[in-house]
């Protein structure tokens, strides 16, 4: 060991292969999102879709999260993760533990003037992105109050990730929010037979508590990892003024993503659009983020630490970038090309499955469909997004997809006050059906920012993208898997929701992997060879 100035040089750790570490993501994901679906499906079972108390919650739950989203895994990932983890690959563990604290300090002070400065403000926020009125109006503020606290401690839970994923240990960050969900579906059983509003307000004091589950958890694997991590002000550091530099365009970039789904909250909190409209968007958004993180996010979060080590200790780190890119989007567009087919052509069986319960009819899960279809469309591009824009962090550029982010926000809004407020109209339809118009329109906006981010990278590092002849087979493997589908939909008797919607996706994953395997498509091989390795 070698001891300098300000660092101890240590070997760096040594990265798993990323088929490896976005696994490990994807499980975390996919146990958090099991737990958050059937947190909704509860939610869904008390409050139904046509309630004034469900529209407030879901429209209220909107604005903490914000914040979380903002500040926490977005940002902080694309300005913390890139310099800690070149500090890692470097050996100086000491500084980077350094950088750390230093990072958890800011952060802290930071969100705890904006928690305090929101629950004042709440009546303002409440006033910007609905049009709610009355006792829907006060009950949406009293629990945006209560939430606000809870999202500071995500943020700092985000930060745990930053650290954690810097180091390689990806299972447990993404698996803490099964705690945040189990809290609130606890809270559900226990109060349940509370009148509505009531329970509302009761549900967002357990959502509090499950976010600061979902801190602790984490915490003392951190201080394992970063045994030198020490909660400190400084901002003398070279290292720490280039997070807080990154973290400026980065914050603006995710706050623009975010500003998207507040635009369309507020287009669906229209009175035209009728009551149910905002929690059938956030039901729709539930579903078509599962790819977008389980897939999406695991791989972009595998390859952020590797890519930014590979660029910090390697003269030949573009080149590693660019084919670690091309990798990622195959693997990316394996996974999310059936599921946004699914979405399409299966989606009424999908949004029955996980929310036809109780109060929760089945004219609500086609209504759940038309938004669903609509968000297909840009599905692909949205996640394949994802990956480039982790790129140019790993690149030191925040810049870029803050631009590109920017452009996407101001055609999603346009054509989605377009198609939500004018084009049911022309068309003969029920208002409702305007919420789809919302979603039908980022997908179309996806796709352009896509387009913008792939031809600036490609300039920098050399041609990048999916082989249009790979996601034709893809494509026509998932359409053979949806005809699948709708024989077994078709030839089944009526049954429970649930079950039938098993009935009908098994055939369609059988058919689909059956397929590639039948092609030797490479991404599915390796998920063989790790099975059997197993």
């Amino acid at each position: 060991m070698v001891k300098t100035a300000s660092s101890t040089v240590q070997p760096p750790p040594k990265p798993p292969r990323t088929s490896r570490s976005a696994a490990f993501v994807a499980a975390g994901i996919l146990l958090s999102r099991i737990a958050g679906f059937a947190r909704v499906r509860f939610f869904s079972h008390y409050f139904g879709l046509q309630s004034d108390a469900a529209d407030a919650f879901n429209a209220a739950f909107r604005i903490p999260n914000f914040l979380q989203n903002l500040f926490g895994e977005g940002a902080l990932s694309a300005s913390f993760i890139p310099v800690y983890s070149a500090l890692i690959a470097r050996g100086e563990r000491r500084e980077a533990d350094r950088v750390a604290g230093a990072v958890a300090t800011l952060l802290w002070l930071i969100v705890a003037v904006i928690v305090l400065v929101g629950v004042v403000a709440t009546p303002v926020l409440i006033s910007l992105i609905t049009n709610f009125s009355g006792a829907k109006r006060e009950l949406t503020i009293q629990i945006v109050r209560i939430l606000f606290p809870g999202a500071g401690l995500l943020v700092l839970s985000a930060w745990c990730l930053g650290v954690l994923n810097s180091h390689y240990k990806f299972l447990l960050s993404y698996t803490a929010p099964v705690l945040w969900n189990a809290a609130m579906i606890v809270t559900l059983l226990l109060y349940g037979g509370s009148d509505l509003p009531r329970l509302a307000i009761i549900l967002a004091w357990g959502s509090v508590l499950g976010s600061a589950l979902q801190l602790a958890v984490q915490v003392p694997t951190v201080f394992a990892v970063a045994p030198h991590l020490r909660v400190t002000l400084d901002i003398a550091s070279e290292h720490v003024r280039t997070v807080v530099k990154n973290f400026l365009p980065a914050l603006f970039s995710r706050g623009v993503v975010q500003l998207s789904a507040y635009i369309d909250t507020f287009i669906a909190s229209f009175p035209q659009l009728g009551t149910g409209a905002v929690t059938g968007l956030t039901n729709a958004q539930l579903l078509y983020t599962l790819p977008v993180s389980l897939f999406g996010m695991s791989v972009s979060a595998a390859e952020l630490p590797q890519m930014s080590g590979a660029l910090g200790s390697s003269s030949e780190g573009a080149e590693i970038v660019r084919r670690r890119l091309d990798a990622g989007l195959r693997q990316i567009a394996f996974f999310v090309l059936p599921s946004a087919i699914a979405f399409l052509t299966l989606g009424d069986v999908i949004a029955a499955g996980l929310f036809q319960t109780g109060n929760f009819t089945r004219a609500d899960s086609l209504y759940v469909w038309g938004i669903l279809a609509g968000s297909s469309l840009g599905l692909l591009a949205a996640t394949l997004g994802r990956l480039y824009s982790s790129t140019y962090y790993a690149l030191r550029d925040t810049r870029t997809p803050l631009r590109y982010a920017l452009l996407r926000v101001a055609i999603s809004t346009v054509l989605g006050y377009v198609f939500a407020m004018h084009v049911p109209g022309w068309l003969n339809l029920d208002p409702m059906w305007g919420t789809a118009g919302l979603t039908l329109s980022s997908g179309f906006a996806g796709w352009v920012e896509l387009a913008l981010l792939r031809k600036k990278l490609n300039a920098q590092i050399g041609r990048t993208g999916l082989p249009v002849s790979f996601a034709l087979k893809l494509t026509s493997f998932a359409l053979a898997s949806a005809a699948a589908g709708w024989l077994v939909k078709v030839a089944l008797p009526e049954s429970h929701p649930l079950l039938l919607a098993l009935a009908v996706l098994a055939p369609y994953g059988l058919v689909y992997f059956g397929l590639a395997a039948a092609f030797r498509i490479p991404e599915m091989s390796r998920v063989t060879s790790r099975l059997k390795r197993r």
